[in-house]
């Protein structure tokens, strides 16, 4: 029976690819046990291309294994190599492998030659590939004389290599004199065959150390040729060419190559400027996965070439001035290739097998066979076996059977030898896994539970679970040929002891495994995407969960490698952090979780951004008159896109050091047309801006100096005013020296009188910014220009503007003023214009100066009067005065403001304002309070604003509920400032309200309150009639009383130290006015009480102080609508400096509201 170990064919889902990998794996490690009888197999051999170091020993290795053990042989060119009589060749014990002592004497090139090993025992012989030992070679370059090449500039140049020929061939690369590699590009490049291209020269190619170097690996040398001599002649480059191929030569050309290597196709062209190489695959495309172009695309390569790349490629060389292709006709050839190659057979007497041996390749490989080394044809002849071209038919084999076949398939492009044996033997079962091995798996995933077998014929394998007596099912488990039972999905009742059993008719053997589910490693806040600026820190999360059983690891990467070693990368428990970021810490940072079962990983991308890098590399093309072109090269973005360039200039002419705006372009753009001023020696730098900020300037720009040329513009701002009234100051802002366009900037200064008839007089100057024009008449409108020249000529005709010459006071005062008062604080004035001429100046407006006459002598001898002033700007010819005082005598005069002054003053005019309302008393106080009445005394008030008539007091109670009682209204002679209230009622508040007239009517009030004394005869018969004073009741609420005083007392003191309000304010709040608001904590305003029944209002009035004295309150018109050209205000000298304001306060009425009840305490409280 033949034991040929094949997984089962199934049809499996992609997830499945890498486990039948393992079990493919698996059943090629299955071999019959060593302590088995069987032919000799080849384990280890040299390679068939055997390149040696001819410094050291030489060894050839042959390793095989078989039992009994196989003793070795070798031949070498095709006869047999005997060992024993070379003193300097050894062969290792047990094994086949050779050592030629060369080190000690000998040569290496005395063994060159082929090489073969044989393996053999009684079962049969192994042969090894014929194994051709080559040592390595390392020639030097032939001397050679090379002479000086000089060329011109701009030609094409061709250095060439010629290396030795060398065992492997050397790697060819150009240096100097200093091992310095020259620099490449698209220009110069090294070609294939080791030769330097030059597609065109320049100057800086001269030198005199161009050295071709070769270096071979194999014996780690390095030769050199003769350094070669370049001169460039630095004369006017040659003209612009299309480009020609300096190789390879002609239209079309051929190449071969091997299947599975590296195809490499070359195009190099010469032109002027440098050609740009493209590439194309005729009738196809080029692959994308195994394409590459090497050396600035000169070279195209494409990795693992199969048949299906042959066909033709198309290199194309183009420049400015045409272009030009070459045709690289490619054939892939392949050396042989295995399709099924030959696997050992194990067999049993009487079984049936077969050998199979195909193989591939172009062209197609001849397939020959040998049994024992020795060629088949001439082999002993063995009846159980049949040979049909690729296969060996076997057919009821017995023990003589045995024996080890080779398959040789080879081609013009090698060859491939393999053994495969056929071992006949009878042997009952053998289980090679470990008894009671243990398995852990992760839950979900597949279980593969091991059961390697030994057996011929080839047993028969059945698994079973615990103790239970039928065999594991097929609908389940999957039970593969090599003895393995599958588990796809384990889960946690998968957990136990699994039993395997092999059978065939020679007997049967078992054994037990053991199998455990765990939980699966998870990871359950996985690190995040990060953008971050250069220079601060930044953290990744990683948390694991995982069974608890297991103990993960947690690894970082960065990029799928090893964290830099670096103390800015701090791991600590589920945390990376990185400090201090730089550009090359972005990238794509991993946590991987591993325990002994599995393995997770999450990854997050960390971008690391800044500010742009400068601009570099500014380079100044199409260099006009008035523009230039500038071109430059970004720099990184640091992750951040560009936005925008920012391009600045310095004129290092003019001045040097200080870079100024010239223009911005988008982010997208390399080049700018900048426009260009004359006379300017211009210096260009870049800046980069994106998200983050703008870039560090670029690298200033070579100097460009533009020619000079007449000025563009005129000096601007140009004004002509008088300082004097007999001049013209005429003055302009100068032009920059950028603006000036030329070296000599002057200026030409031109004027005349607008009016006249008079030619323009001009002068020429130079480096100031005025001109002074003395003897003109006076504020004489003028006609000026002020005109740019340099030494290359003028700027275009200037504007005109008009000016005038100084100014002078004005001669003559407004006349034919008019005073029309309009009532007690307001009056009218009217005045005629004064004539223009007579201003001599540009008119600001009229003055009005006005006083109040003084009264009294002492008054009178005041030295100066308050005078105030009142402007109206313009030509206004009235305005009105507010602000006055009532009953006042005033006295004004009005003049005429120009540039330079104030005119003469007109003739004062007077005018009386008539009576107003009076303000309110100076005082008020109660005094001498008995049972029944209550004295008043006052003073007049402060401004009478007219003459008094008479005095009005009005007066109602209040009761303790603080309702307001019957409002009494009484009229006093006003030359009375004492006036007794009699009939009142004892121990009662009252509230009284007075104020003055006039015969314009009522002023302000003021407000007081006090209470009358109490009837102590009344008191006393209250105490005989009940004597409260004894019962327990009072003395009981007397005492709560007081304790409250106390505690009153305490709150108030506290308060007043705090900055409070005394009790006594909300005392007197509850008995305010009626019309009166509540008094605000923040400001002390009032607000209103209204009587519920009749609703006629109450005049405000003012609280009274603790010394019992009101202050008076002022009244005043307001000048909000009225103060033109001083904004509401007069100045230092007594003119209106504010707004006035008064409030008007309202009358009280008549209250039918109670008063409050008699009671000593509340007597007592309204003085507290």
């Amino acid at each position: 029976m033949q034991l040929k170990i094949m997984p089962k064919k199934k049809c499996l889902p992609v997830g499945r690819v890498a486990l039948i990998l393992y079990l493919c794996q698996m059943i090629s490690a299955l071999e019959v046990p060593l302590d088995l009888v069987q032919p000799p197999t080849i384990i280890r051999q040299s390679p068939k291309d055997y390149i040696i170091d001819p410094r050291e020993n030489i060894v050839i290795q042959c390793e095989a294994k078989g039992k009994p053990p196989p003793s070795f042989s070798w031949t070498r060119n095709g006869t047999h190599f005997d060992i024993d009589k070379d003193p300097l060749v050894t062969m290792k014990p047990g094994s086949g492998t050779l050592t030629i002592n060369i080190m000690s004497e000998g040569k290496a090139e005395t063994y060159e030659g082929v090489y073969q090993c044989t393996a053999r025992n009684e079962r049969g012989a192994a042969i090894s590939n014929n194994i051709v030992v080559r040592p390595s070679r390392s020639p030097l370059w032939t001397k050679e004389k090379l002479e000086p090449i000089t060329l011109r500039n701009g030609q094409s140049l061709v250095l060439p290599c010629r290396p030795p020929l060398g065992l492997p061939p050397p790697i060819i690369f150009w240096m100097d004199n200093s091992f310095q590699r020259l620099p490449q590009s698209e220009r110069v490049s090294q070609g294939l065959n080791g030769d330097l291209y030059f597609s065109n020269v320049l100057p800086e190619d001269t030198r005199e150390d161009y050295i071709c170097y070769a270096r071979f690996n194999h014996t780690q040398t390095i030769q050199q040729k003769q350094p070669i001599s370049v001169k460039v002649i630095s004369a006017k480059p040659n003209r612009e060419r299309p480009p020609t191929f300096l190789t390879p030569e002609g239209n079309t050309s051929n190449k071969e190559e091997l299947r599975g290597n590296v195809l490499s196709l070359e195009c190099i062209a010469e032109g002027l400027p440098t050609p740009v190489i493209y590439w194309i695959k005729e009738d196809g495309t080029l692959p994308i996965n195994r394409t590459f172009y090497r050396n600035f695309k000169k070279t195209l390569q494409i990795i693992q070439v199969s048949e299906a790349d042959s066909g033709n490629y198309q290199c194309i060389a183009k420049n400015a001035l045409g272009a030009i292709h070459h045709t690289i006709s490619v054939t892939v050839k392949a050396a042989p290739y295995w399709i099924l190659a030959p696997q050992n057979l194990v067999l049993s007497p009487g079984e049936d097998g077969t050998l199979i041996c195909r193989a591939n390749g172009n062209p197609k490989p001849r397939i020959s066979w040998l049994s024992n080394g020795v060629p088949i044809e001439i082999a002993p002849d063995d009846p159980s076996r049949k040979i049909n071209g690729d296969t060996i038919i076997f057919s009821n084999v017995q023990e003589r059977s045995s024996a080890v076949y080779q398959c040789n398939a080879s081609n013009e492009y090698g060859y491939l030898l393999a053994n495969a044996f056929v071992n006949v033997l009878a042997e009952p079962p053998r289980i090679l896994t470990l008894a009671n091995t243990l398995y852990q798996v992760i839950a979900n995933r597949p279980a593969l539970l091991d059961c390697a077998f030994f057996g011929s014929p080839l047993p028969t394998v059945e698994w079973f679970k615990e103790a239970k007596g039928s065999a594991l099912r097929d609908d389940i488990y999957i039970l593969h040929e090599n003895g393995t039972l599958e588990i796809p999905v384990a889960q946690k009742d998968s957990t136990g002891t699994y039993t395997c059993v092999a059978r065939n008719k020679l007997g049967m053997a078992k054994n037990e495994v053991h199998l455990e589910i765990k939980d699966p490693t998870r990871i359950i806040k996985q690190p995040e995407y990060a953008v971050v600026q250069r220079g601060s820190t930044v953290s990744f999360e990683c948390k694991v969960k995982h069974d608890h059983t297991l103990t993960p690891t947690i690894t970082w990467l960065k990029d799928n490698g090893e964290l830099p070693s670096d103390g800015r990368f701090t791991v600590d428990k589920d945390h990376l952090e990185v400090a201090d970021v730089k550009d090359g810490d972005g990238g794509t940072y991993t946590c991987v979780a591993n325990t002994t079962l599995d393995m997770v990983s999450a990854s997050a991308m960390l971008s690391v951004v800044d500010v742009p890098n400068p601009p570099f590399d500014l380079e100044l093309t199409d260099q006009l008159d008035k523009s230039v072109q500038l071109s430059w090269t970004p720099g990184d973005d640091n992750n951040s896109p560009i936005t925008k360039f920012i391009i600045e200039y310095e004129d290092a002419m003019h001045e040097a050091g200080l870079w100024h705006h010239q223009t911005e372009v988008s982010g997208t753009q390399t080049t700018a047309q900048l426009k260009l001023s004359p006379y300017v020696n211009y210096s260009f730098r870049v800046m980069a801006v994106n998200n983050l900020g703008r870039s560090l300037p670029s690298e200033p720009s070579e100097q460009y100096l533009t020619k000079a040329a007449e000025p563009d513009t005129n000096p601007t701002a140009v004004e002509g005013l008088g300082s004097e009234p007999d001049n013209l100051v005429i003055t302009w802002k100068p032009l920059n020296a950028f603006e000036s366009n030329g070296p000599g900037l002057q200026y030409k200064v031109s004027w005349r009188q607008k009016d006249g008839d008079d030619e323009w007089a001009s002068v020429v100057v130079a480096n100031v910014s005025k001109y002074i024009v003395s003897g003109t008449p006076t504020f004489v409108p003028y006609l000026i220009k002020v005109q740019a020249l340099n030494d290359v000529g003028f700027a275009p005709e200037p504007a005109v503007v008009m000016g005038h010459s100084g100014e002078d006071l004005p001669m003559v005062a407004p006349g034919n003023v008019r005073v029309n008062v309009v009532n007690s604080t307001l009056a009218e004035v009217h005045w005629d214009p004064v004539p223009l001429k007579s201003i001599r100046g540009h008119l600001q407006g009229y003055r009005l100066y006005y006083w109040k006459a003084q009264e009294g002598s002492l008054k009178r001898n005041r030295r100066h009067i308050e005078k105030k002033i009142l402007t109206f700007q313009g030509s206004k010819t009235h305005g009105m005065l507010p602000g006055l005082e009532p009953f006042s005598h005033y006295t004004l005069n009005v003049r005429v403001v120009n540039g330079k002054g104030e005119g003469p003053a007109s003739p004062d005019s007077i005018f009386n304002t008539p009576e107003g309302v009076p303000s309110a008393p100076s005082s008020l106080k109660i005094v001498n309070p008995t049972l029944d009445s209550l004295t008043l005394e006052w003073d007049p008030p402060s401004r009478p604003n007219g003459i008094l008539t008479e005095y009005t007091l009005k007066y109602q109670p209040i009761n303790s509920t603080h309702e307001l009682g019957p409002l009494v209204d009484l009229k006093i002679p006003a030359n009375k400032t004492r006036w007794t209230l009699k009939n009142l009622n004892f121990s009662t508040r009252y509230k009284f309200y007075f104020y003055a007239q006039t015969a314009a009517g009522s002023g302000s009030q003021i407000t007081e309150e006090a209470v009358t004394t109490v009837d102590e005869g009344k008191l006393a018969m209250a105490s005989r009639q009940v004597d409260i004073a004894t019962q327990g009741w009072f003395i009981g609420l007397m005492c709560a009383v007081a304790l409250l005083i106390l505690i009153l007392l305490i709150v108030c003191f506290i308060r007043r130290n705090k900055g409070g309000k005394y009790p006594v304010k909300e005392k007197e709040d509850a008995h305010a006015d009626p019309e009166i608001q509540p008094m605000k904590e923040d400001d002390g305003t009032f607000g209103e009480y209204s009587d519920a029944e009749d609703h006629k209002p109450l005049k405000k009035g003012s609280r009274t102080p603790s010394d019992r004295t009101v202050k008076k309150e002022d009244s005043d018109d307001s000048l909000v609508d009225y103060g033109e050209g001083v904004n509401g205000q007069f100045n230092e000298d007594g003119s209106f400096i504010g707004q006035y304001s008064g409030k008007k306060e309202k009358e009280p009425a008549e209250g039918n509201e109670s008063s409050e009840a008699p009671s000593p305490v509340n007597a007592m409280n309204s003085f507290v």
